[in-house]
């Protein structure tokens, strides 16, 4: 409740005051990382996951007319995908998507929080006025299905080092980490699309406009 509305509100403003917020929202996930892991090649890919942290969501929002648009369409997506999973995933329940892994995750709460991203990115596409919207729809398969391979990732690593949550920085939901790792991945591939299909330059109309 607090995190969301700063992340829109910076979103918005872009600039500095976005760049800033990431930066701190790195620079938390790699002091939680370097609590979290051991070893000299976990430590190595700390500032590497940090950096993607970082710099994903920065290169979207640089493109100054498509930008604001990229960034509400990723977090459209990113918190539909985790919102809906968890309850559509009470509410069916059914077999386990990776119960070695997390094993409170279902098959239906992935394919109802897939479901509700791509309405949500219906939504937000033609807020801003985006035409084509089969694109739109393929695009937020990807990042959903992305978003939850982050967060079953991120559930891996912790169980792999014996840890229930990244941290405590958060009251009550663990750490940064925990709240950001389906942002994570799906900022990295958004911003992968993007660059591939536009250049670093129009990162976001490459992730949007087809």
């Amino acid at each position: 409740m607090v995190l969301a509305p700063l992340a829109l509100v910076t979103a918005y403003l872009g600039g500095w005051p976005f760049a800033a917020f990431w930066a701190i929202a790195a620079a938390a996930v790699l002091w939680e990382w370097n609590k979290l892991v051991t070893g000299a090649i976990w430590t190595l890919a700390g500032p590497i996951y940090a950096g993607i942290m970082l710099l994903a969501p920065v290169v979207l929002r640089a493109d100054p007319n498509h930008g604001f648009f990229a960034i509400v369409f990723l977090f459209a997506i990113v918190w539909t995908t985790d919102i809906l999973g968890y309850f559509g995933g009470r509410a069916i329940g059914g077999p386990k998507l990776m119960p070695a892994v997390s094993p409170k995750k279902t098959w239906s709460g992935a394919l109802v929080g897939t479901l509700g991203a791509i309405l949500a990115a219906i939504v937000v596409a033609r807020w801003f006025g985006a035409a084509a919207l089969l694109p739109v729809a393929s695009i937020a398969i990807i990042l959903s299905v992305t978003a939850q391979v982050g967060d079953l990732l991120e559930s891996w690593i912790k169980r792999r080092f014996g840890a229930k949550d990244a941290s405590q920085i958060i009251p009550g939901h663990g750490g940064v980490m925990d709240r950001l790792d389906g942002f994570w991945a799906a900022a990295l591939v958004a911003s992968i699309i993007g660059i591939a299909h536009g250049g670093f330059d129009d990162a976001a109309r490459g992730l949007l406009v087809w």
